[in-house]
């Protein structure tokens, strides 16, 4: 699949097109360092991973436009104390200029975000992105609990990095995430790329917490050894938590076309009802943008 078959397969599922849950747009010197770690990450991951769309703002959002991708996120995540305020500040701004664009932010465990996110909430903020392996904290760090109640109150979905892939760090995996929801069962925590590789940990969470989702970033890609192997194993899974599953992609830090995200969940074959839903029914229904 190419990525200008897209717009012709969402008008044969009558979708007005594709609702992504998991875009970054990011500072253009923040999304240059995001690059050179992916440049880098050969050695790491044993394979290169060439970033496969590396033009400006402006083209990348024309490409989304023209692949049919009415709404996306612009996720940036706080890497370290004190930087949250200057990444929000770009990406509310790039929102503004954006009309497909979700009102995205982020938060560090620092003291101030027991200010900065009620007052994000209260301004809109749609969605909010955490990354435990980057930003090297623990989902229950002490600094977070105002911040997890504030988006467990208001209802504003967090997409969250928990999962030990594509690297293991010290604080991911779901245990950490469990203890989270234990104590704010109605937090609604999109577990980004399926918790890879801890898949059957983070599913078991979905169903044990009804406002947990998983977004369907870079999973089961032929990017990835073992992926027809990996889709059998989740198939039945994913067919029953159908409702909870959110598009998600990663662009544009992929290392192949954007398409090829959409034709694996057509070969897990779920009937077209599914892939509706994740293509679009989901993420709509989760960010109340219905059109």
């Amino acid at each position: 699949m190419a990525d200008a078959d897209l717009p012709s397969l969402t008008a044969s599922l009558d979708l007005p097109g594709l609702f992504d849950v998991h875009v970054h747009f990011m500072h253009p010197k923040v999304l240059a360092k995001v690059w050179t770690y992916f440049d880098s990450a050969g050695p790491l991951l044993g394979r290169p991973w060439p970033i496969t769309y590396r033009g400006s703002d402006e083209e990348r959002v024309a490409h989304l436009r023209d692949m049919g991708v009415r709404h996306f996120s612009a996720l940036s995540y706080a890497h370290r104390p004190g930087v949250a305020t200057f990444m929000n500040d770009w990406t509310l701004d790039f929102a503004r200029r954006v009309p497909e664009a979700l009102r995205s932010a982020t938060f560090y465990p620092e003291p101030e975000a027991a200010t900065y996110v009620p007052a994000l909430v209260a301004s809109g903020v749609e969605v909010f992105k955490a990354h435990l392996q980057v930003g090297d904290f623990a989902a229950d760090d002490p600094l977070l609990d105002p911040v997890w109640g504030t988006l467990a109150e208001s209802g504003t979905p967090v997409v969250l990095h928990a999962g030990s892939g594509p690297a293991p760090g010290t604080h991911t995996g779901p245990d950490g995430v469990a203890r989270v929801l234990e104590r704010f069962p109605g937090l609604r925590i999109v577990v980004a790329h399926l918790g890879m590789p801890e898949y059957e940990a983070f599913l078991d969470l979905a169903d044990r917490f009804a406002e947990v989702r998983l977004d369907t970033t870079m999973v089961l890609v032929d990017f990835w050894e073992g992926s027809h192997e990996l889709a059998t194993a989740l198939r039945p899974r994913l067919a029953d938590l159908g409702d909870r599953v959110l598009f998600g992609t990663d662009y544009p830090n992929i290392p192949y076309a954007y398409a090829h995200q959409v034709e694996v969940l057509q070969r897990l074959d779920l009937g077209d009802d599914w892939l509706r839903r994740v293509l679009w029914h989901n993420g709509a229904a989760l960010f109340g943008r219905e059109s």
